[in-house]
């Protein structure tokens, strides 16, 4: 059985030239998503996964209509090779069912792969070069040596009642940070808030 799959974005709400072409190309079932942007739900692709079955196939006018992005059209093949359902694309004359097909996307495989080890690469030397300048990884620290050495005297400064002038929450308010902050920033962390920043 062919199972056709189209999705139109919100900018383009006419999905018949879609439905029409997989129509034609024999599709029994037609699913239709309305959706855009990469994290956007696919229900309708979900029932077509859901409907597949071992021998049919998965018809989709344009690549572009099927997965988000390259890493997503690769696990979404992989998905239907393990099950034993081909997909066609109509438009770029593709058919995982040929040898052809098949090697098409094993190709978009080892270009995903490639991005992939660059990105990680581009990643690490860029950390590496900021080491060199002596960066560190990591957020900046919320108060400088300066603040830090404000909290500490607020901290440590003495009433006339003999107890804190300053509750650390009074501390943490006048410099717009957390309690668990200014305690880290102190050196005494009490139980309550190790582990949290």
């Amino acid at each position: 059985m062919r199972i056709g799959v189209a999705r139109v974005s919100t900018r383009d709400q006419h999905p018949e030239a879609q439905q029409d072409a997989l129509k034609a190309a024999g599709c029994e079932q037609v699913f239709t998503d309305k959706a855009s942007g990469k994290l956007a739900r696919r229900p309708e692709l979900d029932k077509a996964l859901l409907v597949a079955r071992e021998g049919d196939q998965i018809v989709v006018t344009k690549l572009d209509r099927l997965g988000r992005s390259l890493e997503n059209l690769i696990e979404l093949s992989n998905t239907l090779q393990e099950r034993g359902v081909d997909l066609v694309v109509l438009d770029q004359g593709v058919d995982t069912s040929t040898a052809v097909g098949r090697m098409f996307f094993q190709i978009l495989g080892a270009i995903a792969e490639f991005e992939h080890a660059l990105m990680s690469e581009r990643t690490m030397d860029g950390l590496a070069a900021a080491r060199a300048r002596g960066r560190t990884g990591g957020q900046k620290p919320k108060l400088g040596p300066r603040q830090v050495k404000l909290a500490q005297a607020m901290y440590e400064e003495i009433g006339s009642d003999g107890k804190r002038a300053y509750t650390v929450q009074q501390i943490a308010d006048e410099f717009g940070v957390t309690r668990p902050t200014i305690y880290r920033h102190l050196g005494k962390i009490p139980r309550q808030f190790e582990g949290t920043a």
